[in-house]
């Protein structure tokens, strides 16, 4: 009898369907909490998801490159005057590059964030910095509209011969560098930037004031 008993057990632990397995007191009631907690569990899950989904996308994540530390590249476009943009010629000034594309969702999401910061650099005069959009695989046309229907009144230098873009080796727009008034690459952002953010990332490179 002990056998058939240690069998019957053994049996019990392990097969898959537990429905044949004898009921113990109170499995009834367990079985229908069980619904409640695999729901429960469904919804966390799914709230996780849309959280990470509708997250900041604002959020600045900086990147790694050979350049950062070094003089910027002399990289050389076309204004949209077409008139030469030569990128050695801003030193003095810091310098932001916003590498751009006039359909590139993330590009339009941080768009109100450049117009802003536009706006607070120009109110702080010279100390103010330099914006500057480096177009990628958009026409004139294009890029002419995107700031008509969406505002902006800053340089536009369009990149014909890809200079800009193999110097800084920008593959996915947006990207972001800051370069300093001695013509130093500082930073590099590669998510949408915040005019807050990319405000307090200039103040904390120029370190404390003299």
């Amino acid at each position: 009898m002990a056998d058939l008993h240690h069998e019957h057990r053994h049996q019990e632990q392990t097969r898959d369907d537990v429905v044949e397995i004898e009921p113990e007191p109170n499995t009834g009631r367990r079985r229908r909490v069980a619904p409640y907690i695999v729901g429960g569990v469904a919804i966390v899950v799914l709230a996780l998801f849309l959280v990470l989904l509708t997250a900041d996308t604002g959020r600045q994540e900086s990147a790694a490159s050979p350049l950062i530390g070094n003089v910027a590249p002399d990289s050389k476009g076309v204004l949209a005057d077409g008139s030469p943009f030569e990128l050695s010629r801003r030193k003095g000034s810091w310098v932001v590059l916003n590498f751009f594309t006039h359909n590139c969702v993330p590009c339009i999401r941080e768009h109100p964030e450049l117009i802003e910061f536009a706006k607070q650099q120009r109110a702080l005069g010279n100390d103010g910095a330099e914006l500057y959009t480096i177009v990628r695989d958009s026409t004139r046309d294009q890029v002419d509209e995107f700031f008509a229907e969406r505002g902006g009144d800053w340089p536009v230098v369009y990149d014909p011969e890809y200079q800009f873009s193999n110097d800084f080796g920008v593959a996915l727009v947006p990207e972001t560098w800051i370069i300093d008034p001695s013509g130093v690459v500082r930073a590099r952002i590669i998510t949408q930037v915040t005019a807050e953010g990319l405000g307090v990332l200039i103040n904390e490179l120029r370190g404390p004031a003299q």
